[in-house]
């Protein structure tokens, strides 16, 4: 029995409780739409700021406030702040589960993406607006200027790959050009090196040549040495003695005088004198 009325009591406590939540929740949405009411007559007379500030009381009270967020993100795209009401927008199509607000949502979604020249994300906007609306021509209108430039934004990509790829290939075909240049200027210079020192060596090798084109230091060493021969092959006369040329000039003086004494004592005979002579050596 005991344990029958601790359930009891446990049950009252929470429905108690839930009672409460429901009626704290239920009061917040009201504050929520209260200030949403406020807030929507502030932007239908084009005071954005005080609207706004409005909206967020709203959603400070009631996070979930489908219509504090839809109409907050209205007032920004009014007022051209497309980045804001895209993110207000998602959160709404997010924290509905009515499908009229969820169409609202993504047709809203595809508009500002259409601003901001996003045309292949504004197709699925509108797609998934029509999937909660079927019926909506303006979504399927706008569908249709979606795919549209979508399509254009794809052609105009592939042109600007396309000249991206010509420009690329027009550079690297340029560099090409330039390395070949490069590499044909280096073995120019090396080849105009490898004659200038060719000429080098051929001018000092003929240095090196007399007129015979034979080496002047072999000329010169085999000249030094036929000259040592000679040197070598020639009587060394000694001290004191005549050399052989003294010798040839004494016995032809010798022969001439002898010569001359012989046609004087001939001229004596000759006469029948007898004449003395003396010698001259």
């Amino acid at each position: 029995m005991k344990q029958i009325i601790t359930y009891i009591l446990l049950l009252t406590t929470i429905f108690s409780f839930a009672q409460e939540e429901d009626k704290a929740l239920e009061l917040a949405t009201k504050r929520a739409n209260d200030l949403v009411y406020e807030a929507n007559d502030l932007a239908s007379n084009d005071n954005f700021v005080s609207a706004e500030m409005e909206y967020r009381k709203a959603l400070s009270e009631k996070p979930t406030s489908v219509a504090g967020t839809y109409n907050l993100a209205h007032s920004y795209y009014k007022e051209g702040n497309y980045e804001e009401a895209l993110y207000r927008n998602k959160q709404a199509a997010k924290h509905t589960t009515n499908k009229a607000e969820k169409h609202k949502a993504f047709h809203n979604i595809g508009n500002i993406l259409m601003q901001n020249k996003k045309c292949k994300l504004a197709v699925e906007a509108y797609k998934n607006a029509l999937r909660n609306d079927p019926t909506d021509n303006e979504s399927r209108y706008n569908l249709g200027l979606a795919k549209d430039c979508a399509k254009k934004q794809e052609q105009e990509q592939e042109q600007d790959d396309k000249g991206d790829n010509k420009k690329d290939k027009k550079e690297d075909k340029k560099e090409d050009e330039n390395k070949d240049k490069k590499d044909k200027d280096e073995k120019d210079k090396e080849k105009e090196d490898n004659k200038d020192k060719g000429d080098k060596d051929k001018k000092e090798g003929d240095d090196q040549k007399d007129e015979e084109g034979k080496p002047k230091d072999e000329k010169d060493d085999k000249g030094k040495e036929g000259n040592d021969k000679k040197e070598q092959q020639k009587p060394q006369q000694q001290p004191g003695q005549l050399s052989q040329q003294q010798i040839k000039n004494l016995l032809e003086a010798m022969n001439n005088q002898e010569q001359k004494v012989q046609e004087k004592m001939n001229a004596k005979k000759a006469k029948g004198i007898k004449v003395q002579t003396d010698k001259d050596w």
